[in-house]
């Protein structure tokens, strides 16, 4: 299969993820947190939360649980050295918390060619959402997928 505007509505599952206070703190001390209510569930209570919130670009890692992420790529017959991160944009809807089960899946929304077929994008919408169903957020990516003589894409 090819990297064309075929596949566009096509999706794949995702994972789901129980937030814990400890990888919540590790991601937190990972990206520089310094803010207690990241660290401290007393802070996080008194700044009225119902335990340690979500650091915003933690989502990101709930859609990398999935096991074999490249799978989708692979099947379409990418050469994943062909593949560049472009954008990740993110639209939060809700808090989550420690404690709570977030579910990823995804879903390819676009894809288009720029510099004559040489560069492809695959844009995919990902919502995420907690254990009761609510969308705490919903992230968009751009993936750039270059050609290299003699790869398929």
């Amino acid at each position: 299969m090819r990297v064309d505007a075929s596949l566009i509505g096509t999706g794949r599952p995702g994972s789901s993820l129980l937030v814990t206070r400890s990888r919540l703190r590790f991601f937190a001390k990972a990206i520089g947190q310094t803010d207690p209510v990241f660290f401290d569930v007393d802070a996080a209570r008194r700044a009225g939360h119902p335990d340690l919130p979500v650091p915003p670009t933690f989502y990101y890692g709930v859609d990398l649980e999935v096991l074999n992420a490249i799978d989708l790529l692979t099947e379409l017959g990418v050469d994943v050295r062909a593949v560049l991160h472009g954008e990740q944009e993110f639209t939060y809807h809700a808090m989550a918390y420690a404690g709570d089960e977030l579910t990823s899946s995804a879903t390819i929304t676009d894809v288009y060619e720029k510099k004559g077929g040489a560069l492809k994008f695959l844009v995919t919408k990902v919502p995420i959402v907690n254990q009761h169903g609510v969308t705490v957020v919903t992230m968009r990516e751009s993936l750039v997928i270059r050609e290299i003589a003699g790869a398929a894409a």
